[in-house]
């Protein structure tokens, strides 16, 4: 799980799990929804792979709307559904920009070690992608 920040820089990087696992549940076992159902208003722009956690934490989490009609939508249905996906791809863009700067570390891009050690891989992408980040920030130049 990455979290970033409204620009897309990078804020937080969680450890890898060491088996498959669904991001909500993930999401659930770091505690996340207990941070947020109690801490300060933000706003969370998270994937469909978040949804429900909107519920759980007060409407902090914004996912992409879920689609009521899965067989036969109506007409004026279809057209709502793709301009509410619509307008929250582009309010998350920034995110999925931050996330795509991890992922041009080729520690990352060509992992084939063992699984074991991804977490730390990640880990030290993560602190030095923040690190370059902060520095691009302060010296006021753009990536």
């Amino acid at each position: 799980m990455v979290v970033t920040d409204a620009d897309g820089r990078l804020l937080f990087c969680s450890p890898a799990e060491p088996a498959s696992c669904a991001d909500i549940t993930h999401a659930r076992k770091l505690g996340l929804v207990n941070l947020l159902a109690d801490g300060p208003a933000v706003e969370i722009l998270a994937d469909a792979g978040y949804q429900g956690l909107g519920a759980q934490t007060g409407g902090r989490v914004v996912t992409p709307p879920h689609r009521k009609f899965k067989k036969n939508p109506p007409e004026w249905y279809e057209e709502i559904h793709q301009r509410r996906r619509k307008a929250h791809s582009s309010r998350r863009i920034r995110v999925e920009h931050g996330i795509g700067h991890m992922k041009n570390w080729r520690s990352l891009a060509r992992h084939h070690g063992r699984r074991e050690h991804m977490s730390d891989i990640l880990q030290a992408v993560a602190g030095l992608l923040s690190h370059q980040q902060t520095a691009t920030a302060a010296s006021g130049t753009q990536w």
